[in-house]
């Protein structure tokens, strides 16, 4: 089979209430050359059967089950994921998480026109799918900018392996997409940024990202990873703080 455009990552675990409608976001696309690699972390749940029923009717999704007893956590089942893809263009989509129509349709135009990482402006929502605000995106991202905290909405990202190759997240405990992002820009990428809201976040109860003072611990060991000395350090996770209150007001 010829490879498509995209491949879409989607880690699930104990999802079977969310996987469906992330999965008619994805089919409802109007660009339709994707792929979408569902990586199964273990789940207890009924996730495993409600992936494997959306298979059977759509042939763009590949299941991924090692039958693993323990989860692996997220940067290593993205990360299989990356490495089982084909298409030129990765994106990543988490199983609780939906995109607008025309997301991948808008993000190719800009993969077309040079963009090396393209990402969006996204809802957020909480778990019955009420709005919390929009995060924008802002029109153009380098590594010095990212160090202010992660603009890049990793729902909404996707990266070029033309430029980058297979890249692979680091396998952290929590935040492990910043400190891709990170990586990917280090070498001199810029990240363009579209204005659009094309995908809706899903704040649940109780997830990593809403622990904000693991949270914060771990966005501070990420900035010592990337070389800062103690002064622009504490100067970029000051600006990370004060970015992701402005965010929630």
């Amino acid at each position: 089979m010829d490879a498509p455009l995209f491949s879409v990552i989607i880690p699930f675990r104990n999802a079977g209430q969310t996987l469906p409608q992330t999965l008619a976001s994805l089919r409802a696309q109007s660009f339709g050359d994707w792929e979408a690699i569902l990586v199964n972390d273990a789940s207890s749940d009924d996730g495993m059967a409600v992936a494997q029923g959306q298979a059977r009717a759509e042939p763009r999704l590949r299941i991924v089950d090692e039958g693993l007893d323990r989860p692996r956590g997220a940067a290593a089942t993205r990360n299989l994921g990356i490495r089982l893809s084909r298409g030129r263009i990765v994106a990543f989509l988490d199983a609780d998480d939906l995109w607008r129509p025309d997301k991948l349709e808008r993000q190719a135009r800009a993969f077309a026109e040079g963009a090396p990482i393209v990402f969006s402006s996204y809802q957020r929502i909480d778990a019955s799918g009420q709005p919390l605000g929009v995060v924008a995106a802002p029109p153009r991202v380098g590594w010095a900018d990212a160090l202010a905290g992660n603009p890049i909405g990793c729902l909404t990202a996707a990266f070029d392996t033309a430029r980058f190759g297979r890249a692979e997240m680091p396998l952290l405990p929590m935040h492990e997409d910043y400190a891709f992002w990170l990586g990917l820009l280090r070498g001199g990428a810029v990240a363009q940024g579209l204005p659009e809201v094309l995908a809706d976040y899903r704040v649940s109860p109780g997830s990593a990202s809403s622990n904000k003072a693991r949270a914060a611990a771990a966005v501070w060991r990420i900035l010592g990873d990337e070389g800062l000395g103690p002064v622009r350090r504490s100067v970029s996770f000051a600006r990370y703080a004060l970015t992701g209150l402005r965010r929630r007001l």
